[in-house]
């Protein structure tokens, strides 16, 4: 029985694997990039933020959204428990982001559906507008991550 249960995953990974490689973009280099973060998981903030510097330092041009409850990660006032192994927060990885000239925004209805105003955001942080957001979003020059 484990035989054909063997041939059944061999064939599987072949027939999906033209899939799989179709999805890279040919090992040329992406130039720009737009992560949106709207979870309110502190981990997959966290990852977002890894990802995005990782992207910084091989030459990428990184926007990063931050919607929902992700936007508060651009208040002064931010504060979570450090995440492993670096003991870092989200908001603090954002911070460093800015510093190395990523683009930070909170979506257009951030601010006005919160208790907080503009000047609660860090410094360097902006607020996106619609039409600059989906002129990123269809720019085939720029890849879209969602967080």
């Amino acid at each position: 029985m484990i035989y054909p249960l063997k041939t059944l995953v061999f064939a599987t990974l072949t027939a999906i694997t033209p899939i799989c490689a179709t999805a890279d973009n040919g090992g040329a280099a992406v130039d720009e990039v737009l992560v949106i973060v709207s979870s309110a998981s502190q981990q997959t903030q966290g990852m977002a933020m890894v990802l995005s510097s990782t992207m910084l330092e091989k030459g990428a041009k990184v926007n990063v959204l931050l919607c929902d409850q992700a936007g508060d990660l651009a208040l002064k006032t931010y504060d979570a428990p450090a995440l492993k192994p670096r003991e870092v927060t989200p908001g603090q990885l954002l911070r460093g982001l800015l510093a190395q000239g990523a683009s930070v925004n909170v979506c257009a209805l951030y601010l006005p559906n919160s208790k907080y105003g503009r000047e609660e955001l860090f410094e360097g942080v902006g607020i996106a507008m619609p039409p600059q957001v989906v002129d990123q979003m269809l720019d085939s020059g720029v890849r879209t991550f969602e967080f």
